[in-house]
Order: C-alpha cells, then structure tokens, then sequence
C-alpha cells in the first residue's frame, strides 16, 4: 500500500447486464429479499413511503433498477430516486438512520437529473461501516408513486442477482 493509497476513491463498480421490462422493477442489489413488513424501521414497514421490498444485501452496489432517469439523491449517499421511462418513481434507500453517517461509507456514482440504464452502478456502500455505525444495511426498494397504480406486486421471499425482476406494478 502506497501513501497516498488510502486516499484515492475506489473505482466505479461495472455495469451488471440484465434486461429491463416495462411496468418491471429489478433488484437493485444481491441479497435476501424479504416482505417490506420485516423493514426495521416502522415507516418503511407500514409502507408510508410506498409499497415495495426489502432486501437484506450480500452485495455492496446497487445497481439501476430499470431505464429512466435519476429524480434524487441524498447527500449523504444513503438512497436515491428514480423515475423509470414508464413513469415508475422508486426509492432505493440503504440502512436505517445512515443519513447520520454523513456519507462516510457511500459512493454516489449519478447526480440528480442524469440518465440512467438498467444495470449501471448507482451507489456503493460500505456493509460493515454501516453495522459498525450501528445501523442495519437492509436496502428498502419502494414504488413512491403506489398510488397511480392498481397493484404492485413484490416477489415473494427469496434470494435475489441484482437484475432479476423483483417488483411488478399495473
């Protein structure tokens, strides 16, 4: 390890291929997913900010869930927004509380505004300082715009590939 190593920023995660469908939502991470009801955090879990899943990761990227176009991002790193080109709004929101983390343990890849396709790295975030921060890392997937549809179906759970279709809304 050189001096200067510590320093520099790890470099961008590759794009992941997968294939986008319409009305479809892929899995932004690898992992477990699980029913947003075994959210840790109550207004995740009683779908306040829209309904959706959860996935307990295994991996440390997230990845575009679909094409579209990035609505938000938080300073701190912790989550961004997205509006698909089919007019689905998701919220990728990693942890619980990480916003108190102030960024530390999370590269953003993306700014507000930007194009984004399927599979591209959005965001890699340190697992192990998040839980050493004390926090979970589960990584909440949520359809913000619910309203504007008559369902929206979550897979059931199981383990997930950043990719695989894991939201489906009509």
């Amino acid at each position: 390890m050189g001096l200067f190593d510590k320093f520099k920023k790890p470099s961008k995660p590759e794009p992941i291929a997968c294939t986008p469908a319409p009305k479809t939502v892929l899995a932004p991470v690898d992992g477990q997913a699980v029913a947003l009801s075994e959210a840790p955090d109550p207004v995740f879990a009683q779908g306040i900010l829209g309904q959706g899943i959860v996935i307990k990761p295994s991996g440390s990227v997230a990845y575009a869930p679909f094409n579209g176009t990035v609505s938000a991002t938080m300073g701190s790193g912790h989550g961004v927004g997205l509006l698909s080109d089919d007019g689905i709004e998701v919220l990728i929101h990693i942890g619980v509380d990480t916003v108190q983390m102030k960024g530390e343990g999370f590269q953003m890849y993306v700014k507000q505004d930007e194009k984004v396709k399927a599979g591209q790295p959005l965001v890699t975030f340190d697992r192990a300082k998040i839980k050493k921060a004390g926090h979970p890392d589960d990584v909440m997937v949520l359809i913000s715009n619910t309203a504007e549809y008559s369902s929206v179906n979550p897979i059931d759970p199981q383990p997930v590939k950043a990719g695989q279709p894991v939201i489906t809304v009509s």
